[in-house]
């Protein structure tokens, strides 16, 4: 089955510009269920029974975005084909300069906005040098995602040389470690994290997940879409129903969100799944492909600056509209994806775009 096309003088791998795009509307979906859900201190705060449900329905569906942007990056770059000097000048002057750049605007943003007083800017702008500002959340991600190309030469030699029932065996492990996060309910030595398997845990199974599924995994799209529903179906119910019982009997969000866990073996089924499905889509024919492609260019820009036009420009006009629930939230994501592409598009046209947005 081919997945390749050219566009611009450049080669493709068709479904994973669809990925992209798929997971950078999932990820706006689940910052537009926040408000719902999330409570002062971070405590479990729904308006209503309908509201629960439908945060247990559409929040729990979005979980797959954050590994599938993880295995979209793995699947393209593992094994490395540069040295490192060059993997790493490359990958960090795409991904660390517009960082860097976002992080200063989200520092300033709510001083700008008369939220909080000047006095609190230094302190903003040192914060992301180890961590994000609370305001700016979603940030999390790059941090992991540079840990992970810091890895990445470690982990190529490897792959580069291994076999598919080592990988296959790694994987095995992997997902056995997934299932340890929900032993913590049952107690933990408080200052030992540290279990059997914690050098198998993590995002870095889902690097090793996609090299696997490129090299080893020559499945054909009737094949891709049936396993990889059923198996996006069983994570999604392990993933949802568990999350909407426990927000009767816990405080804590952190708690509820159990079962969201993006290392959890249902998260890991739910991102296999929809993977698969999409690697079904034909490569030479596959629908609005070149406006996919296009978004799917602008997707790291959409990512880093969707959060300021969530909140600064959407969502306090749409929640004066007091639309229902399912409704506000498919509202806010459509504006918000379609805005900041606009934005992003219109950034990238700049001399110094790339520094903005990748």
């Amino acid at each position: 089955m081919k997945h390749k096309a050219t566009t611009a003088g450049t080669t493709r791998i068709v479904f994973l510009d669809y990925l992209r795009v798929l997971a950078c509307l999932m990820v706006i979906a689940t910052h537009s269920c926040d408000s719902f859900y999330i409570g002062p201190g971070g405590v479990w705060q729904c308006a209503s029974e309908s509201d629960r449900l439908w945060i247990s329905i559409i929040d729990s569906i979005m979980r797959a975005a954050v590994p599938l942007f993880v295995m979209t990056s793995s699947y393209l770059l593992l094994p490395l084909k540069d040295d490192n000097t060059t993997f790493f000048k490359r990958r960090f002057i795409r991904v660390l300069v517009p960082f860097a750049v976002w992080s200063c605007i989200y520092a300033f943003w709510p001083v700008l906005m008369g939220d909080l007083p000047a006095s609190e800017l230094p302190m903003r702008l040192l914060h992301p040098i180890w961590n994000f500002n609370d305001d700016s959340g979603h940030l999390w991600y790059i941090y992991m995602l540079i840990g992970l190309y810091l890895f990445m030469p470690v982990l190529s030699p490897w792959l580069k040389q291994t076999g598919k029932k080592a990988e296959l065996a790694f994987l095995a492990v992997w997902f056995v470690s997934s299932f340890l996060a929900y032993l913590k309910e049952f107690g933990e030595c408080y200052w030992n994290e540290f279990h059997s398997f914690w050098y198998f845990s993590g995002f870095i199974g889902y690097l090793v997940l996609a090299h696997y599924i490129r090299h080893h995994l020559h499945w054909n799209a009737s094949r891709s879409l049936g396993i990889g529903l059923l198996c996006f179906l069983a994570g999604y119910a392990v993933t949802a129903i568990p999350f909407y019982y426990r927000s009767f009997s816990h405080e804590l969000v952190q708690e509820v969100e159990l079962t969201w866990l993006y290392c959890s073996p249902n998260v890991i089924l739910m991102t296999f799944g929809v993977f698969m499905m999409c690697k079904a889509i034909p490569g030479q024919k596959a629908p609005c492909y070149g406006f996919v492609n296009r978004l799917s260019r602008l997707s790291y820009g959409v990512y880093l600056l969707h959060i300021i036009v969530l909140y600064s420009v959407f969502f306090d006009i749409l929640k004066a509209m007091e639309l229902g629930t399912p409704w506000f939230i498919l509202t806010l994501t459509l504006c918000t994806f379609a805005l900041s592409n606009l934005i992003t598009w219109l950034l990238s046209k700049l001399p110094f775009g790339k520094y903005l947005v990748g």
